[in-house]
């Protein structure tokens, strides 16, 4: 079955993007997905991404890790759907849409870069080594030094399957301080993709916020340098360390389309 894809990605961190409006999801089963997103005998991504029709929305964003399962939130891909339902025709410069973790509001900036609204955040638990939370997916988050001395694909992989974050386990972020205090490097290894990413949306915004509970700080913007570029992190910090209004800003970059014949 021959079925038409884009390739989009977010500071590097890359997506296959399937309108899914007119086509039986179905067949996209997890031999598929693993297949597409296969650098060498597919497209290559991190993930799958499907926009599907929403009753009450613009759209459905359906998100697939690169090993072929159903994954949480993706904010990276959350900015390139944004990014591609506007090269479809089905919303403007700024859409509502329904992820697997609830509503999600859009906006495409002036500069081109796309601005997106994570869930609220609370219940941060701190912990010998770090900071556990959830922002659209679950995030351990490690303060470093040295940051590029850092073996992530290593480090990060035993620290994922630990039992203490149960059978889904977790993304892990390595987290360094940049020159200012509003500045912060991260590079995180991805459970569903087992291994390092050039920057993961829901792992900066993470980060972000627990560098301004780790510091105490009342600093409610960050600049977050990946592997991949650069990103942004806006967000309230209200009492008992709840956080609302958190926006991840950023680049958004349409690659290449193409057809691919998928043998079901």
């Amino acid at each position: 079955m021959l079925v038409h894809f884009s390739k989009y990605h977010g500071t590097g961190n890359d997506f296959v993007m399937i309108d899914g409006r007119e086509l039986d999801i179905s067949l996209f089963n997890t031999r598929v997905i693993r297949q597409l997103c296969d650098r060498r005998f597919g497209i290559g991504g991190d993930g799958l991404i499907i926009l599907k029709e929403s009753k009450r929305y613009d759209f459905t964003m359906l998100y697939y890790n690169a090993d072929g399962k159903e994954g949480s939130m993706c904010g990276n891909g959350g900015r390139c759907i944004t990014a591609f339902a506007k090269g479809l025709g089905i919303c403007g410069t700024h859409t509502t849409f329904e992820g697997v973790d609830g509503l999600h509001e859009a906006s495409i900036l002036s500069s081109g870069d796309i601005r997106l609204r994570l869930v609220d955040v609370s219940g941060i638990d701190q912990l010998a080594d770090g900071f556990l939370l959830n922002t659209g997916s679950p995030h351990f988050v490690h303060f470093v030094n040295n940051i590029e001395q850092i073996a992530v694909e290593t480090e990060g992989a035993v620290i994922r399957h630990q039992d203490r974050f149960g059978t889904g386990g977790v993304n892990v972020n390595f987290v360094e301080q940049g020159r200012t205090s509003s500045e912060i490097t991260v590079r995180t290894f991805e459970r569903g993709v087992e291994g390092e990413t050039w920057s993961c949306g829901t792992g900066v915004a993470a980060a972000a916020i627990t560098a301004c509970v780790k510091d105490r700080a009342d600093i409610n913007s960050y600049k977050v340098s990946t592997r991949g570029g650069e990103l942004n992190i806006n967000f309230k910090s209200r009492k008992n360390q709840h956080f609302t209004e958190i926006y991840l800003s950023g680049p958004a970059s349409h690659v290449y389309d193409g057809t691919i014949d998928i043998v079901v």
